[in-house]
């Protein structure tokens, strides 16, 4: 049975946030879950690079892994949860879960990454804050 899905639609209503990046690291689609998740919008986010919500620390890696991937055409994180930090545009950190799928041309030639991104920030403070107080608990100052 084929169903005529309207995909803009379907980007558009999911709770994560949606990133297409050309081989280049150019941001080419940008859903409202990513503009609710990293402040910009769709018009301040497309056609610019990653490194808008890369943390300056991590930029090297990313690039160098990027690159890897668009030239071997494979990434390690096909099928695993990602889990890295990230940043808003007002500049505060955010915790980021995601996974990436690679994206191909008719030659088989890497043209991209699509990522599906969820903001962890709330959870991986509560589970900070808990492990602290673990820790706090089980090692009482005298």
């Amino acid at each position: 049975m084929k169903t005529n899905i309207d995909l803009h639609q379907l980007v558009n209503c999911v709770g994560d946030a949606v990133i297409v990046s050309d081989a280049n690291e150019k941001i080419v689609l940008w859903n409202a879950a990513a503009t609710r998740i990293f402040g910009y919008t769709e018009e301040e986010a497309l056609g610019h690079t990653l490194d808008l919500i890369v943390p300056e620390r991590q930029r090297p890696r990313h690039s160098e892994g990027y690159a890897q991937s668009m030239k071997t055409g494979t990434t390690r994180y096909g099928s695993s949860l990602l889990k890295v930090p990230a940043k808003h545009k007002d500049g505060r950190s955010l915790s980021i879960a995601f996974t990436v799928g690679m994206l191909f041309d008719e030659n088989h030639h890497a043209t991209g990454v699509a990522a599906v991104i969820r903001d962890e920030t709330e959870r991986f403070l509560d589970e900070r804050a808990l492990k602290k107080r673990l820790m706090d608990l089980e090692n009482p100052q005298l």
